[in-house]
Order: C-alpha cells, then sequence, then structure tokens
C-alpha cells in the first residue's frame, strides 16, 4: 500500500480506548480450513465461490485456494502471480496479497515486495480478467513507495458504499523512531492510480502492540466504519486481532478496550490470530500450527456486528 511524498501531518493519534467490548470470552473453537502454511489471507467471493490468496512460499509467489462455500472444502490451486514485476527482486519474495474486481470487470492483485533499488519493501500491482488468473504486473513501478517510510506492506482494499475505492496499507516505522502506522489513500476508478493526501487511520500506541500495526481489513456496518488490524510480533503467541471504529473513512479511528482475536481468547485454539479479512459474515485469519512456528494455517469463525460491534462464534 504506497504513495510519493505527501507531507500531510497525521489526521489523529489514537491515545484512548474505545468503549466497545467484543463478545468474545465464550467464542467457538475455529474451524481450521487449510491445514498447511497459507499466512496472510485475503478472501474475495465471486459468482462461482470463493477464492483465497496467501503470502508467498518456495517457488509459489502467490499461492491461491478456492471453495464452494466460507467453510470449505478448500483446496490449494497453484499460483497466481505470473511473474515478478520489472522494478522487484527476483528473489525477493511476495507478502500480504489483495484482489479486488474493478467495475470494468477487471481483477488487480495487490502485493508486498522487494524493491531493487534501496531493498525496501513497496506496494505493486497485477491484473487478470479472472479471479484465479494468471496476473501480469501492472506498471513499471510500485503503487505505493513512500519515502521515509521504511518500507511499505500490507495493502487492503476498501470499496464504500458511495463507490470510492481506498488502500489500505502499513508503513513499518523505524526504530529508534515513528511506529508502525496504517494510512488510507484513494484510488481512481482504473485501481492503480493515486488521488488526494493519504491519511493515517491509526498507529501502534499501545504497550500490548509492541509498536506495530499492520494487516488492515475494514468493514462498513450500518453507521460505523471498523478498521481491524493485526498488532505484535507475528512468531509471539501475543500477536493478535484488534479492531478500531469511526463514523468516517477519514476518522478519527478508536481503537476498541480489548483485542478482538487473540490466542487466549481462542483457548489456545489457534495460535497468534492474525491477518484477518471479513467477507460475508465470516472472519478469516491465520494461526500458528503444531505448536510451532514454521507454518500458518487457514481459519474461520462467523462474525456478525450486533450494534455496529463485531461479535464472533
Amino acid at each position: 500500500m504506497r504513495i510519493r511524498s505527501f507531507l500531510l501531518l497525521p489526521v489523529v493519534t489514537i491515545v484512548f480506548a474505545f468503549a466497545l467490548s467484543p463478545a468474545a470470552a465464550a467464542v467457538s473453537a475455529p474451524r481450521l480450513l487449510i491445514n498447511q502454511d497459507f499466512p496472510d489471507p485475503d478472501v474475495v467471493k465471486v459468482g462461482s465461490g470463493y477464492f483465497a490468496y496467501s503470502t508467498g512460499a518456495g517457488a509459489v509467489k502467490v499461492p491461491i485456494a478456492g471453495a464452494p462455500a466460507p467453510e470449505g472444502p478448500w483446496r490449494v490451486l497453484g499460483d497466481a502471480l505470473a511473474a515478478m514485476p520489472s522494478w522487484a527482486k527476483p528473489d525477493g519474495g511476495v507478502w500480504a496479497p489483495d484482489v479486488t474486481q474493478l467495475t470494468n470487470g477487471t481483477f488487480v492483485l495487490y502485493f508486498s515486495t522487494t524493491v531493487t533499488a534501496g531493498g525496501e519493501m513497496c506496494i505493486g500491482a497485477a491484473t487478470a480478467a479472472k479471479p484465479e488468473g494468471p496476473y501480469s504486473p501492472a506498471g513499471d513501478g510500485p503503487v505505493i513507495c513512500v519515502p521515509g517510510d521504511s518500507g511499505d506492506i500490507d495493502p487492503q482494499t476498501f470499496v464504500d458504499p458511495d463507490g470510492t475505492r481506498y488502500l489500505l496499507y502499513k508503513s513499518d516505522g523505524t526504530t529508534p523512531g515513528a511506529p508502525a502506522a496504517i494510512w488510507s489513500q484513494k484510488l481512481q476508478p482504473d485501481g492503480r492510480t493515486l488521488t488526494g493526501p493519504r491519511v493515517e487511520l491509526l498507529r501502534a500506541d499501545l504497550t500490548s502492540e509492541k509498536a506495530i500495526v499492520e494487516a488492515p481489513s475494514v468493514v462498513k456496518t450500518a453507521t460505523r466504519y471498523l478498521l481491524f488490524y493485526s498488532a505484535d510480533t507475528f512468531q509471539s503467541s501475543g500477536y493478535h486481532t484488534g479492531y478500531a471504529s469511526a463514523p468516517t473513512m477519514a476518522g478519527p479511528f478508536v481503537k476498541a478496550d480489548s483485542q478482538f482475536l487473540s490466542t487466549g481468547l481462542l483457548g489456545g485454539k489457534a495460535d497468534a490470530p492474525g491477518g484477518a479479512d471479513v467477507v460475508d459474515g465470516h472472519i478469516f485469519f491465520h494461526g500458528w500450527l503444531g505448536g510451532g512456528r514454521t507454518a500458518r494455517g487457514l481459519y474461520e469463525l462467523p462474525v456478525t456486528f450486533p450494534g455496529d460491534v463485531p461479535q464472533v462464534g
């Protein structure tokens, strides 16, 4: 998720806790959908069913899986990305993909990868005629690559009911220096042209977040915009999913007063739940498999929004 040189000051620094407490204490066990490495999932509903995309593994740049229903059965299908873009390191890896469909029917795949010049992570785009691809890199450079961000990753699109298209992403931050933040950038209908300044939605300002916020995903309820995000270090069992609420996409986003998904709240049934994506009444997320730190599987729970407050189980 990216820009070039907007010097807009952050809209708001979120300090206060939002007095909404998700009823997660009695959550049922999450459903394990893909029992192999499939981290940072993005799920898309299409007429023929559902597709999911994940961070690359080995020679597979963007793993893709398909299912007839959110609960599955899910089947890993192959690689959605046909080739690395010319501006990226050939062996730089591909992280946290996101797929959206434009009004003209074209599918756009956003992804994070390493640029050849500089070595930082930036966000690129690829296009295809079908959700399963193959996707071909689009443009001569990244869509988002902001100097001073120390890398831009975790793209996620959101289309407002009014038709406005947004690209959300994480700036890595520096140590010492500014902590990680989540930004929103408006897009033209082509899905690749930026319009207006970027807006800071929230920043890692809680002790439990360990200076990390990432993996944004927005849901519009009846009267609120809910921004789900991951926090803490992904290798840690403290890695969790939180959310913040705002009256508009411009904010101010105020964080809930408790975590939404965590290892403890899920009774240890999913370790370090994060990378969440909310689609069609379900929240999809990854968690470490087998008590180790070598593979993260794809999990799912039903989610509802009574009174504009998310509840799972």
